[in-house]
């Protein structure tokens, strides 16, 4: 069945995937945003521009989509005001959250949707589960919770820092950061893999009132991710290991994206998105799952190759230290 869907964002990293499985599904399909990204749209989407929050926001909620997803709202004040607004004027409210909001460390070493959701490492994950929380205690609004993990389409998948910096550095042969031993087992999901079930759970009526996952079932340790990147380029990674706690010391930036999530295995168990969206499937190899980004960064460095900066240097430096330990 045909449904009227609305997506809050639309052109992003993982948004512009669903909305084209939305369209190949038969749905018509609009999104909102500031309209400033250059990605041409599918045939048949309405466009709608404005900023959250404004006047044209609020019109949303007169045209009574039978799905709203909601890609860009990170914190309580912004899911307030959805609740306010769509309550009473959608058939279902998709809140985008992250996989980062379970708990660290982690308890079993297979994350389920039962897995609490308590990050007390990153501000980001924090501002998820507040969303959340303010989510489950709305009686009137039928939402759905959709939690992805490090998913890839156009940005390559790094430990910490720039990605296209660590990739140019890849390039120049100059040595990268892993942290810890590089073999902790990690899940890379492609957008247009994660659009499939995405686009699955609308109307669903099972979906309602759930929170689910959609990642990959395959994980692959950071050691053979960065080696891939950079035999994808043409080029040999070099390496060093550097334990996450001496990371965070030379940048306590850091804590958030490495003690509150890579620095953790992520292993997931898909198996209730399946029951409810259907069973899927993702890219599994390495080459594969990053063969778009690499075509995305190798378009980015030839109109902007960023230069040398206080990232490289840091590198440098963290490198240099940790090598000189033998």
């Amino acid at each position: 069945m045909a449904l009227k869907v609305l997506f809050i964002g639309g052109t992003g990293q993982i948004s512009f995937p669903c909305v084209e499985r939305a369209v190949a599904q038969g749905h018509h399909v609009s999104i909102y945003n500031r309209g400033l990204r250059g990605d041409p749209l599918p045939a048949g989407v309405t466009s709608i521009v404005g900023e959250l929050g404004s006047a044209a926001y609020a019109d949303l909620a007169k045209a009574n989509y039978d799905v709203v997803c909601q890609f860009i709202a990170f914190t309580p004040d912004q899911i307030a005001r959805d609740i306010e607004l769509f309550t009473g004027n959608c058939g279902q409210y998709i809140f985008i959250s992250s996989a980062s909001v379970y708990e660290k460390p982690p308890r079993h070493y297979v994350i389920t949707e039962e897995t609490p959701a308590i990050n007390p490492y990153w501000p980001y994950s924090q501002a998820k589960i507040a969303c959340e929380e303010l989510l489950k205690t709305c009686k009137d609004l039928a939402w759905t919770i959709v939690r992805p993990s490090h998913t890839v389409r156009t940005g390559l998948p790094i430990m910490v820092g720039d990605s296209d910096v660590v990739a140019r550095r890849m390039l120049d042969g100059e040595p990268i950061i892993v942290a810890g031993d590089g073999h902790t087992p990690w899940t890379l999901t492609r957008s247009v893999d994660l659009a499939v079930p995405f686009v699955g759970l609308f109307g669903k009526e099972a979906a309602l009132g759930e929170i689910f996952h959609i990642t990959s079932d395959r994980a692959h340790i950071w050691n053979d991710i960065q080696k891939t990147i950079a035999r994808l380029l043409g080029v040999e990674a070099k390496i060093v290991h550097v334990p996450t706690d001496t990371l965070i010391k030379y940048n306590p930036d850091w804590v958030g994206p490495l003690i509150g999530d890579k620095a953790w295995s992520a292993i997931f168990d898909n198996s209730k998105v399946k029951r409810v969206a259907g069973d899927f499937t993702c890219a599994e190899s390495l080459d594969e799952i990053l063969a778009e980004s690499i075509m995305h960064l190798k378009q980015r460095l030839a109109k902007n190759r960023p230069p040398r900066g206080e990232l490289d240097a840091l590198i440098d430096r963290i490198c240099a230290a940790q090598s000189a330990l033998g």
